[in-house]
């Protein structure tokens, strides 16, 4: 239900395992990260069967995907979980304010 709003299920999922489950900022942002997995590889195979895919394009995508996936996960296991937390809600703050006026204008 979320994710149809425009926020991404980790927006509620990283938060909500940090402070309920007790679990550190690093590995709630990695289970969020595998537990999107699945979700992707539906969609991914959902839009392919109706030829919304453009293949050469995606592996590009992909290749840029991994290669910040690889580069963000190296830089984030130098980071102290406080600074990760405070990144994170940064993160969050932008992406809300953005999301506010994006919608205001459709």
């Amino acid at each position: 239900m979320i994710g149809g709003m425009g926020i991404g299920g980790g927006t509620i999922l990283i938060p909500s395992i940090i402070f309920f489950a007790g679990i550190t900022q690093h590995a709630a942002q990695g289970i969020n990260l595998v537990s999107f997995i699945p979700t992707a590889i539906a969609a991914i195979l959902i839009h392919a069967r109706n030829k919304h895919v453009r293949f050469r394009l995606a592996f590009h995508l992909i290749l840029a995907g991994i290669s910040g996936a690889v580069i963000g996960s190296v830089l984030a296991s130098y980071m102290s979980g406080s600074v990760l937390r405070r990144m994170f809600g940064i993160y969050l703050l932008v992406m809300g304010v953005h999301e506010m006026l994006r919608k205001g204008k459709g």
